[in-house]
């Protein structure tokens, strides 16, 4: 069976987040059965919380997996742990070291107490849609409609390049 495309958006703003993003990216690189085929710049945002909390620090990679969407999250989540990540039932929104979601995974939908594919937050995501957008600007997706159409609907926020 071909590799499917998966999308998988990193953040985090605890810590030194540049690196930690730019070494999840890396992390990803490694994981079994996939390989990291192109990754976005790194974006600053303001979080989206009610939480008092430091700016985030977000990227896109564009990943190409033989594996099953459950086994991917668990890769995702050994690498969190791997920076420390804590979830916080109490606090959905709460300050993290790294998070890394599962945008979209090829064409498939997938909705279970652990998952939902596509992502049910994305599209009103500034960023994680731009990062999209640098690595595949044409991208059309079902029930979604083009990237560009995506971030023209989006609610706007601040989000800034870091170079």
């Amino acid at each position: 069976m071909p590799a499917e495309e998966v999308f998988v958006a990193l953040g985090g703003n605890i810590g030194d987040s540049q690196t930690i993003v730019a070494q999840a990216l890396d992390a990803l690189a490694n994981i079994s059965q996939t390989s990291l085929r192109a990754s976005s710049s790194l974006y600053r945002c303001a979080a989206v919380s009610d939480i008092p909390q430091d700016d985030y620090i977000n990227a896109v990679a564009l990943l190409d997996t033989n594996l099953e969407p459950m086994a991917l999250l668990l890769e995702l989540q050994a690498i969190e742990h791997a920076y420390y990540r804590r979830r916080d039932q109490e606090q959905r929104w709460a300050p993290r070291t790294l998070d890394l979601d599962i945008i979209l995974f090829g064409d498939r939908s997938f909705n279970d107490s652990h998952l939902i594919i596509p992502h049910p937050e994305f599209a009103q995501r500034l960023f994680v849609l731009e990062p999209m957008f640098e690595i595949d600007g044409d991208r059309f997706i079902p029930g979604y409609g083009s990237l560009r159409y995506l971030i023209d609907n989006a609610p706007a926020i601040s989000l800034e390049k870091v170079t």
